[in-house]
């Protein structure tokens, strides 16, 4: 038994109930977008988080201590993702990565974005001339410290 063993149990058990991913996060009183990285193994559950998702899951006490346990982050089966929507992201950041490296060290100084204290909102914005997909990322900023 492993946390990717659990990812997939969780992961069919999602598809044969047909649950979406904002029904679980309002069970969990958390947003769509930490639970769904919870629930695929990115994050670490409380207590009460883990016997929620055991009880919605049908999942057994050793499955659900593996919850509770903080797992190895980082998702992608390879360094160049293959996914084509995942892969836009990839391509995002090769084109605007540097972009957005100067603005923000401009704006704050020397530093980094955390991942850590960290949100994210992913909205559908209605267009005329297509749906469009509205991320927002908002992370704290942790400048280097000389020392």
């Amino acid at each position: 038994m492993d946390r990717h063993q659990v990812t997939q149990k969780i992961l069919s058990v999602k598809v044969a109930k047909q649950l979406r991913w904002a029904e679980l996060a309002a069970e969990f009183g958390q947003s769509k977008e930490w639970t769904t990285a919870a629930l695929l193994g990115q994050m670490t559950f409380s207590r009460v988080q883990a016997d929620k998702a055991q009880a919605l899951f049908g999942l057994t006490d050793e499955e659900a201590a593996w919850l509770q346990i903080v797992p190895y982050k980082g998702s992608l089966p390879t360094a160049v993702p293959t996914d084509p929507l995942i892969y836009r992201w990839y391509e995002i950041v090769s084109v605007y990565g540097t972009t957005i490296k100067e603005l923000i060290h401009e704006e704050f100084g020397d530093g980094i974005m955390s991942a850590i204290d960290f949100s994210m909102d992913i909205q559908r914005e209605a267009d005329p001339k297509g749906d469009r997909v509205q991320v927002v990322l908002s992370g704290k900023f942790l400048p280097y410290k000389s020392y």
